[in-house]
């Protein structure tokens, strides 16, 4: 998988299966807080009050990742014209 032009649609599936599955993340977290807390405080022995924090943290670095192993490349790529 080293031609280029086979790299451009990989990354371009990769990063729209992330940003989907990062988006039903958001909105899940968001619009369930309440069920997610109860079952990750259940689950991990967490306190329930600082989840939030951690769903925040969670998805904030899932952002950067999608930004950085997939978009950039992404992008970079189709700059070159591959």
């Amino acid at each position: 998988m080293t031609d280029p032009a086979l790299l451009v649609p990989f990354l371009g599936w990769c990063s729209l299966l992330n940003l989907g599955l990062y988006a039903l993340s958001a909105v899940a977290v968001t619009t369930f807080r309440p069920l997610t807390c109860r079952l990750h405080a259940r689950l991990f022995g967490l306190d329930e009050a600082s989840l939030p924090a951690e769903y925040l943290r969670f998805l904030g670095n899932y952002k950067i990742l999608i930004l950085v192993f997939n978009l950039v490349p992404y992008a970079a790529l189709r700059l070159m014209g591959v």
